[in-house]
């Protein structure tokens, strides 16, 4: 058992199927060499096609909501889309600029894509201790798994982002490198958020392994008594993969293309298969931690007792999968992208709070219940506290809200009672709405302006004559 074993409470102890120890890895390595290997290349295949499919999803389901058509010419209904323009990039010309670092040019594209596909081995696509048959020999449908699983997910999906770093720095060029220089300010801030949510679940969970933590949820999801927490990781999970509203990294409107502009080719595609694969691998922990991994949907098991038995869990797994990836498609098709100050404000100063807030309380509860201690007054005092704090931040945020919103109309009347001079920022520019332009002398046509000129010079030349 991990440190905060003592704290599971023993969630699992009214199940007689699960086993006592959430943390019993016993099931894994036992797989000779070439099922481990089978299993690599069919974890692999599975990262690989999923992400065809969301590319070919993403662009019709958002052309679907956005009115308009989508892939619709290659292969039958649009359906080789992905697969033609990943041949089309590996076709293209790779141009790597003259003021590139070459090698960490290079390397940049492979920093970023390897560690998206070593996070999927942790997963869990079934239940450990109920193996399936592949080939005659028993296993479980994981790769492997780890007494600190979720924190090797952590650490592989941290190294990524040195691949947009570095992508940025060594492109030699200004917008990439100011691109690279946002995945990391993102990076930090997102990703502080996100652990705090995780440590959540390990102390109600009781294990830091991800079989483990799938286990604990039989009964309840942990979206349901860890739903501050599941809100967090959702909104931390798409700032840590720079999907919109959140990709500001590349910002087309201001970076031209962000960390990769100066990448063409494979090099190109392989940053978005990473960025794909980890919408995936967040989408996975998202539904191992919180959405009860591989178990059936609630109240199926009652009437099916072989729903969690077999394959079966992995299409549970995939169902889920797919919600979330969906939940992307429709954020990208419906909201705009955020602006700098208010990315970073979200970060900073709602999401690391919250989760602090509500990390303590998770302690303070999770220890009195295995103390025994727990009844509802309890319950009052602490989640009182909380709330209190909750709403007199509200009330200070939607009072500084108020305050800046008057200052701004304040200065906007100011602006707008000012005389407009059209050519005050060095070019003629159109009033805007409430601005008038100032009253001019129109000048004369340049005929008559032509005209007086050849007069005055007729009349100096007549006068010279006379003298």
């Amino acid at each position: 058992m991990t440190a905060f074993g003592h704290l599971a409470g023993g969630p699992l102890a009214a199940d007689a199927t699960t086993p006592a120890n959430y943390e019993d890895l016993s099931f894994f390595g036992r797989d000779p060499w070439w099922l481990i290997l089978v299993k690599v290349v069919a974890v692999f295949a599975f990262l690989v096609v999923t992400v065809l499919m969301a590319i070919l999803f993403e662009r019709k389901i958002v052309g679907y909501m956005q009115q308009r058509i989508g892939p619709n010419r290659t292969g039958p209904w649009g359906m080789l889309q992905s697969l033609a323009d990943g041949v089309k990039l590996m076709l293209k010309e790779d141009i790597i600029p003259t003021a590139a670092d070459k090698i960490v040019f290079i390397l940049a594209p492979l920093i970023s894509t390897v560690p998206a596909f070593l996070a999927i081995a942790v997963v869990p696509f079934g239940p450990a201790n109920n193996q399936v048959s592949i080939f005659g020999h028993r296993t479980p449908l994981q790769l492997t798994d780890l007494p600190v699983g979720i924190l090797y997910v952590l650490a592989a999906t941290s190294i990524g982002i040195y691949g947009i770093v570095l992508a940025g720095w060594a492109s030699g060029s200004t917008y990439p490198l100011l691109g690279g220089l946002r995945s990391t300010a993102q990076m930090i801030s997102y990703e502080i958020a996100m652990s705090l949510s995780f440590v959540a679940v390990f102390i109600y969970a009781g294990t830091m392994s991800t079989s483990g933590i799938v286990n604990s949820q039989h009964s309840w999801w942990n979206c349901l008594p860890l739903l501050p927490s599941f809100v967090i990781y959702v909104v931390s999970m798409v700032g840590e993969t720079n999907r919109a509203p959140f990709d500001l990294p590349e910002a087309e409107g201001e970076l031209v293309g962000g960390f990769h502009t100066e990448y063409s080719s494979i090099k190109f595609a392989l940053f978005f298969l990473a960025e794909y694969v980890n919408m995936v691998t967040v989408s996975s922990l998202a539904v191992l931690m919180f959405l009860g991994g591989w178990h059936a949907p609630f109240g199926l098991v009652s009437v099916w007792h072989g729903a969690n038995s077999g394959w079966w869990p992995v299409l549970w797994y995939v169902i889920k999968l797919v919600v979330f990836m969906l939940f992307f498609f429709w954020l990208r098709a419906t909201l705009p992208r955020l602006r700098y100050d208010q990315f970073m404000k979200l970060g900073w100063k709602v999401l690391i709070p919250a989760s602090l807030v509500w990390l303590l309380a998770v302690a303070v509860v999770r220890t009195l219940k295995n103390q025994g201690d727990l009844d509802r007054s309890h319950l009052i005092y602490i989640l009182g506290p909380v709330a209190a704090v909750v709403v007199i931040a509200w009330i200070v945020s939607e009072l500084r809200y108020r305050q800046t919103s008057a200052l701004e109309k304040a200065e906007e009347a100011a602006e707008a009672a000012k005389p407009f001079d059209p050519m005050g920022g060095g070019f003629p520019v159109p009033p805007l709405p409430g601005q008038q332009m100032p009253a001019f002398t129109p000048r004369r046509p340049r005929a008559a302006l032509v005209g007086a000129v050849v007069e005055a010079a007729e009349l100096e030349a007549g006068g010279d004559s006379d003298v």
